[in-house]
């Protein structure tokens, strides 16, 4: 679909057969690469994303800002909490939305937020988002046989 690793994939052969002419190693593994790329695309397969934990502890003067740019960075806010005269927030966000976050976090809060990320979950990736991906790597595609 867009060059990466397929997962979580459950095959069964049901039916095979055997000829002493056509039948060899080479055939059996061109045969069966044709079966799973014919069955991958009716299975309808799909884009995952990593989603990241972030905890983020900002003064509370800049809540609002830092909200703001947790959302339009497709994040999901998890909670809030107080610790002294800091706020954390703690959000999932798609991995791809974090590149140069805390650049920007700095920026946004000059330079008194931090945040800590982890690994959380892998995630349907929205639709227009994977459809961008799949243009992008069969464009790809087409420029690397040329």
């Amino acid at each position: 679909m867009a060059g990466y690793k397929v997962v979580d994939v459950k095959v069964t052969l049901f039916d095979g057969s055997y000829h002493d002419v056509d039948s060899d190693e080479h055939s059996f593994k061109i045969a069966g690469r044709m079966a799973f790329k014919k069955g991958f695309r009716e299975a309808k397969p799909i884009l995952l994303e990593p989603i990241y934990e972030i905890e983020v502890m900002v003064p509370e003067d800049h809540m609002g800002d830092v909200l703001g740019d947790i959302s339009s960075r497709r994040g999901k806010i998890l909670g809030m909490d107080t610790d002294g005269s800091h706020q954390i927030i703690r959000a999932l966000v798609p991995l791809k939305e974090l590149f140069r976050y805390s650049t920007n976090l700095r920026s946004m809060t000059q330079g008194r937020g931090i945040h800590r990320q982890k690994f959380n979950h892998y995630e349907e990736m929205p639709r227009e988002i994977a459809e961008k991906i799949m243009t992008e790597h069969a464009r790809e595609k087409v420029e690397e046989e040329a």
